[in-house]
């Protein structure tokens, strides 16, 4: 990648981050607008079940977050020898594509269909990105990277979603998805014209990206991505109807509370980038530590508004203030695919976003509150952080049992 002057770099990490902006809107946006569009696309059993088709409309969440997972690692493979540039536009195409289709396709099964499809873009863009911006950055800054990358997505969830909630609410969800696709058109020309062109990885190759899973250490890892934050989502999925069939308020304070937790998550990955660089380790205990203590303040809180607010931000800050670290622990323990290790971290976000839409909406749709998505997500928190001490802790089996070095003879 060629030198670049301090205009040009910023200018370049800023376009990758509009990208991450635009893929935290399609992400998010949803979980905003589930009552609208369970309204249009089924108003039939919205009529005789607001939970059931809430819950059925979750999907849209769901369906999303497994065209990641499939996606993700296929990507990885096919492009090992893609230079990442080149790699990042083509993805935000397809963005393009896929969210215009979302927001214009007529029925409930069409409009799942196009989500799955844009969806195959999001964990590879975040994986090559990601890289981009480290590159960008220098040696020794991948957390920072990650989290600039990152923090486009948090930023969306800052400002972006409520606005286009918002707009979603006056205007219909379709007009709210065409805003979106607008986003991701500006991210391809802000990409295009600013980040200059790289090479492929030295030695990628399709093969050399599969032999990460090879290595028992990414499974155990990736599961405690996929279990760990899965409480996160059941949490964040649900919070239109917390917020006004809990907490008791309007639907037109669904935004301010997705603001407050957007909020919340530009604060954690910030914090993040800068601790997974320092101590790994001590940031994913942390993380998690955080993340597990915030749910129980929301799950015991949320019932009042002020504390409706003030656990959105501390869920959101603790859930992304561990991404940098645990990206960053799946490329450690995956040595030579850089690129896979990235992509199974947002497969494993995304199984985490699948499992805990889908959790989420069973338990709230077999009628035990709305609530319970939150305490079915402290105990996906806990279990998540058990993965992640048993991985540490085969890491440190490891080092004492390797063989030592025999003493020089004199």
């Amino acid at each position: 990648m060629e030198t670049l002057t301090a205009g040009r770099r910023w200018a370049a990490l800023i376009a990758l981050s509009m990208g991450g902006f635009a893929l935290g809107l399609t992400e998010f946006v949803a979980m905003g607008l589930l009552p609208e569009m369970a309204r249009d696309l089924m108003p039939e059993s919205y009529a005789a079940s607001i939970p059931d088709a809430l819950a059925r409309t979750g999907w849209m969440i769901t369906i999303y977050a497994l065209g990641v997972v499939a996606g993700a690692p296929t990507i990885a493979v096919l492009s090992a020898r893609v230079p990442r540039r080149r790699l990042v536009l083509t993805l935000l195409g397809l963005f393009v594509i896929g969210t215009t289709a979302s927001a214009l396709a007529p029925t409930f099964e069409l409009v799942l269909t196009a989500r799955f499809v844009a969806a195959l873009a999001h964990g590879a863009y975040f994986g090559a990105a990601g890289i981009l911006a480290a590159n960008i950055l220098g040696p020794g800054n991948h957390g920072k990277g990650v989290s600039i990358v990152i923090g486009g997505l948090t930023a969306a969830n800052l400002i972006g979603v409520p606005l286009i909630t918002v707009l979603g609410q006056a205007e219909g969800w379709r007009a709210a998805y065409l805003a979106v696709a607008a986003v991701f058109a500006l991210s391809l020309i802000a990409v295009l014209v600013t980040v200059p062109p790289s090479e492929a990885s030295p030695g990628g190759s399709p093969r050399a990206e599969l032999q990460a899973f090879r290595s028992p250490q990414v499974w155990l890892v990736a599961a405690a991505v996929a279990v760990g934050t899965a409480g996160f989502f059941a949490m964040n999925t649900y919070v239109a109807p917390i917020t006004t069939h809990v907490a008791g308020l309007s639907e037109s304070t669904v935004p301010w509370v997705l603001a407050v937790m957007g909020l919340g998550m530009t604060v954690g990955i910030a914090a993040g980038g800068v601790a997974a660089d320092r101590d790994l380790r001590r940031a994913i205990l942390i993380g998690f530590g955080g993340l597990l203590a915030s749910a129980v303040f929301f799950g015991l809180s949320a019932a009042h508004p002020a504390g409706l607010f003030v656990g959105a931000f501390l869920v959101g800050a603790a859930a992304l203030f561990i991404v940098p670290a645990l990206q960053a622990r799946l490329i450690s323990v995956a040595p030579g695919a850089q690129l896979m290790g990235a992509a199974v971290n947002q497969s494993s976000l995304n199984i985490a976003n699948a499992i805990g839409a889908a959790l989420g909406g069973a338990v709230i749709a077999a009628g035990w509150g709305y609530l319970s998505s939150v305490w079915l997500g402290v105990g996906l928190t806990i279990t998540g952080f058990l993965l992640s001490l048993l991985s540490f802790r085969l890491d440190s089996r490891r080092q004492v049992t390797a063989p030592q070095p025999e003493p020089a003879t004199v």
